[in-house]
């Protein structure tokens, strides 16, 4: 019986650390509290995101919640090769884009979390100028990933091709031209792509393969890529 009770000491005293600790922590680093995605970037960030996945009216009130603009559109048919499930059509953010996106609920989560929170501070950090306009090849596509036979997270609108950075000063930021340039640009793009690997579920690069010499993928599949 004292070993028993010497096992249930040695266990439960590290899970009500850690209860304590969540309890303690601010809703940013709590991965259980309620979605803000006006809250800054934090430990529970992309655990909370993933459970936005998950739950399709959380998401879609984290979203009316952040005074995100969309219009929300109806189911295709389950058995389809490509289709919108618990999709929208983005209507406006804090940033326009150059094209119209059609994505599901999550994965337009995670792009206003990373819009907001990492590509806009970064471009008035960097450059001194605010972000004007976010260059995109899109969203919604039903196509498999190149070279392969598997139907890319696209196929879902799960994902998302940012290809560069329009500021309000003129300048324009390319991935292809200044990924590997040096400079200020090369620097502001790196940080947007790492600062997108604490968001998105896969976020790939120039780095990862010529495909991606152009732009950076962003989803919300189930992988657990940074590259």
């Amino acid at each position: 019986m004292t070993e028993f009770r010497a096992w249930l000491l040695l266990l439960g005293v590290p899970v009500l650390v850690v209860a304590l600790l969540l309890w303690l922590a601010p809703p940013r680093h709590n991965p259980f509290a309620p979605i803000d995605l006006t809250d800054r970037i934090g430990f529970g960030t992309k655990a909370k995101l993933e459970r936005a996945r998950d739950q399709p009216e959380v998401c879609f009130a984290a979203l009316d919640s952040a005074a995100i603009l969309y219009t929300r559109l109806e189911d295709d048919p389950k058995g389809q090769k490509c289709g919108l499930r618990g999709a929208l059509t983005l209507d406006r953010t804090l940033t326009p884009y150059s094209a119209t996106l059609s994505m599901t609920c999550a994965q337009t989560a995670a792009l206003y979390t990373w819009e907001r929170h990492v590509a806009r501070p970064a471009a008035v950090d960097i450059f001194g100028s605010p972000l004007a306009r976010i260059e995109t090849y899109g969203s919604f596509s039903c196509r498999n990933i190149a070279g392969s036979g598997r139907l890319s997270e696209h196929a879902h609108a799960n994902a998302v091709d940012i290809s560069g950075f329009r500021l309000e000063d003129g300048r324009l930021i390319d991935v292809k031209t200044h990924w590997k340039q040096g400079g200020p640009e090369a620097k502001f793009l790196k940080r947007v792509h790492e600062g997108g690997c604490d968001i998105f579920s896969v976020t790939l690069g120039p780095d990862y393969n010529a495909a991606h010499a152009d732009h950076f993928h962003f989803d919300m599949g189930n992988g657990g890529v940074c590259r």
